[in-house]
């Protein structure tokens, strides 16, 4: 009730505030946008009143506004940077709005992107004091040429991520060696209190605008971003017509063994705008067919992509309600499941025979994702009172996620992951007029009911409900002087409260001996936790030849509860070791620019006084609760050589430590190196993008390295442990060709695997586990046609 309470209250405030301000007298105002030269609107600019000493920031649609303002004489600033400052002298009139429309001109640099994700409110990335990745809708399209696997297209162009697994589960692919969260549109979809470790595949690609990726823990958005987050930010519709229209058709196959490898996508994506309103609706159904490894075999079903059937559904609609306020409606459905005519033949890991797919009829039902449905109402717009601009988004979020057939559980059994989230956040930002600097303040609230499970299909209860809320104020500063120092600061106040009726653990075998772990009945109650998270920084903007950046933000994160109360062997929850991680994260790192040339570079440390990593002990999966730090750097340049070709490099190195005996020291002979389900190998990633025919012809050619890492010995049994297997060297080569028909109309051929590499993956190669001794994908092609209306 105290809860609920606290939620009342602040709902009532916010929206009264919000009809106050609406209700304001007003004398004068002035609505206004920014666009660029191609009329795309841009947001984050900072707009100035000289006379009335305003000051404010263009919203997401790149919109501004102010009322109450004294009539007459009026000068307008309109700066950003690497834009022109435009100073323009209007008149206010009594009772009247003036409408202002303005084209911001470029310096001898680009605009810069504008995100959302690491502050909460638009802001360049000359403005934040952190190591940040972003894949454009342009980069994007490309790689779809390619794949439309999104732990490939991650794994591939993000610094710090781990490269793919291959599998449906991205389990083992983390960021900076720890769990990050997974958002769409700011909903996470990430499961917390039962991480299954397949919601980096949420959606499909083709609706995803942009992707954003905020690297190293961070304490403004809360539970699970412990080593960062990507939010994939879905698209919108930017057309003045009121109707547009992009069909895909495509065809896939194996290059090394055709036969029933074929399978095939269609993707139909319509929208526009007429007047206050605008739309996007998408579909898209792909099937694959049998994927093979480079020697022709098909690959094993358990966490396979082969033989499914996936459908996304999206849909946005958005109504203008006045220049200045907007209200937006989106839903997404995804669903991918596996249908096959074959199962796993475990392979021998010690004696390097891999796993493989033999004909047969599998245990259990299709696996794979039943259904993630994502819906969200958005209210954004900017206030009278102070200029403030606030969104207010309520939030929707279930998902239905099915593993494969294990005989870990007596007689066997199937689990899947059921998790329900519902939200409501609040984000206000207030411009600060200030005489030598812009400052504002971000502040706001975020309220979320979280109740996840994990039960059998037959019923079987193998980790009980977990019901949890969490009630989240934050406020965050920000100081930009003179448009060169950019210093930024907040704290986050995590109030959690888990519910867990009594249960009793479900009876499970021992993978190793056999032996079977009996039943436990377990007297439930409420977990809480209260914590403060804080975040400072300080970027340097000094000149495009370099410009440094240093940090430090906290993360919080409930460390997987579920995968402790299913392994439970105490009386009561409140014996279980169930504390909250808190992770430091400290980074420094610059960004320098040479003409066309731009190069990033960043190094960090991670640490934690409780660890939470699974590992397999003694036949199960327990979470090891020992210190943790982790530390490591990346490297990034790209360069455009000439208007035809393009290039870019990067390398990622991460590792990290446990401190067994808990005494501060790392270098004991007792304390381990970090499994590699934690740490990945050292990643290499690079392409050229060339234009063969500008306009006509383009092709992309990709390279992703696997680096070697090694850091275990042999155990008595003269076997490596499970997660401590050495990671060999491979190399993956792609190709995209696109060929432009006529204005309208293109076909795109893409080869992932070009070269046909005979590799283990990863996660294979770490895992040692003879059930998941898998090869990678090999050569394998997609013929894509897309016509735009």
């Amino acid at each position: 009730m105290y809860v609920f309470r606290q939620f009342l209250i602040c709902t009532l405030f916010i929206f009264t505030s919000i009809y106050l301000f609406a209700q304001s007298e007003l004398t004068g105002a002035i609505e206004g946008l920014v666009k660029d030269a191609e009329g795309k609107p841009i947001p984050g600019i900072t707009v100035r009143l000289e006379k009335a000493k305003k000051v404010g920031l263009t919203d997401s649609n790149g919109k501004f506004s102010w009322t109450g303002l004294p009539a007459g004489e009026e000068v307008v600033l309109i700066e950003g940077v690497n834009i022109i400052t435009i100073r323009q002298v209007i008149t206010v009139n009594a009772g009247s709005t003036l409408q202002l429309q303005v084209e911001a001109k470029q310096q001898n640099a680009e605009l810069k992107e504008v995100i959302v994700s690491a502050g909460r409110t638009p802001e360049t990335l000359d403005e934040v004091p952190s190591a940040i990745s972003i894949i454009n809708r342009k980069e994007l399209e490309k790689n779809i040429g390619i794949s439309t696997n999104l732990g490939m297209i991650l794994g591939n162009k993000v610094t710090g991520l781990a490269p793919d697994n291959e599998l449906s589960s991205n389990s083992g692919q983390t960021l900076r060696g720890r769990v990050m969260l997974i958002m769409v549109d700011g909903v996470p979809q990430s499961t917390p209190l039962r991480n299954g470790g397949m919601d980096l595949r949420a959606l499909d690609p083709s609706v995803i605008e942009r992707v954003e990726v905020v690297k190293g823990a961070t304490a403004i958005y809360g539970n699970g971003a412990a080593g960062g987050l990507i939010n994939y930010i879905t698209r919108k519709a930017i057309s003045d017509k009121p109707f547009n229209s992009q069909t895909s058709i495509g065809l896939t196959g194996s290059l090394v063994k055709l036969p029933n490898s074929m399978g095939g996508r269609i993707s139909q994506l319509f929208y526009g705008s007429k007047g206050k309103f605008d739309y996007t609706i998408s579909g898209v159904f792909e099937q694959t067919g049998e994927l093979k490894d480079a020697e022709g075999d098909v690959l094993p079903p358990v966490y396979g992509l082969g033989e499914t059937d996936s459908y996304n559904a999206f849909l946005k609609l958005g109504y203008q309600i006045k220049p200045t306020h907007r209200v937006q409606f989106s839903y997404n459905y995804f669903k991918s499941l596996q249908s096959t005519n074959y199962i796993t033949e475990n392979g021998n890991y010690s004696q390097g025979i891999k796993t493989s797919a033999v004909p047969g009829e599998g245990s259990g039902v299709s696996q794979g994702v039943r259904g993630n449905h994502n819906a969200s109402l958005q209210f954004t717009g900017t206030t009278g009172m102070l200029n403030t601009s606030y969104d207010v988004d309520l939030y929707y979020q279930s998902v239905d996620n099915v593993f494969f057939y294990s005989e870990t559980f007596v007689d066997g059994g199937v689990s899947r992951i059921l998790s329900r989230k519902k939200g409501l956040r609040f984000v206000f930002n207030t411009p600060i007029p200030l005489n030598s600097m812009d400052a504002s303040l971000t502040y706001g609230l975020d309220i979320q009911n979280d109740i996840t499970s994990q039960p059998l299909v037959d019923g079987r209860i193998w980790v009980p409900e977990m019901d949890m809320m969490n009630l989240a104020p934050f406020v965050q500063a920000k100081l930009n002087l003179l448009d060169r120092l950019v210093v930024k600061g907040g704290v986050r106040l995590e109030k959690v409260s888990i519910g867990v009726d009594d249960y009793a653990t479900l009876p499970v075998k021992n993978r190793e001996t056999g032996e079977v772990t009996p039943s436990k009945n377990v007297e439930g109650g409420e977990l809480n936790y209260n914590a403060y998270t804080f975040n400072a920084g300080l970027r340097y903007n000094l000149s495009p030849y370099f410009s440094p950046f240093i940090s430090f933000s906290q993360g919080f994160s409930v460390a997987d509860i579920g995968l402790a109360l299913r392994a439970a062997r105490a009386d009561k929850i409140s014996q279980i070791n169930t504390e909250a991680v808190i992770i430091n994260n400290y980074e420094a790192g610059f960004v320098s620019k040479w003409n066309t040339l731009r190069f990033e570079a960043n190094a960090y440390i991670s640490t934690s006084e409780l660890g939470a990593s699974s590992v397999y002990r003694n036949g199960e999966f327990v979470v090891q609760r020992t210190p943790e730090r982790i530390y490591g750097f990346e490297l990034a340049a790209n360069a455009k050589i000439n208007s035809r070709w393009n290039a870019g490099l990067s390398y990622s190195y991460v590792e990290g430590k446990t401190d067994i005996n808990d005494n501060g020291n790392y270098d004991d002979a007792e304390d381990s190196y970090l499994g590699g389900q934690r740490i990945a190998a050292p990643k290499i990633s690079g392409e050229v993008d060339f234009d063969i025919i500008p306009g006509k012809f383009n092709t992309l050619l990709q390279y992703i390295g696997v680096m070697r890492r090694d850091k275990f010995e042999l155990n008595n049994t003269g076997n490596y442990n499970p997660y401590q297997g050495p990671v060999k060297p491979y190399n993956i080569v792609n190709l995209r060709m696109n060929y432009v028909l006529n204005p309208s109309t293109a076909l795109v051929l893409g080869i992932e695997n070009l070269l046909n590499e005979n590799y283990y993956t990863a996660r294979s190669q770490y895992g040692v586990f003879n059930d998941s001794f898998t090869k990678g994908k090999g050569a394998s092609f997609r013929l894509t046609l897309n016509i735009k209306w």
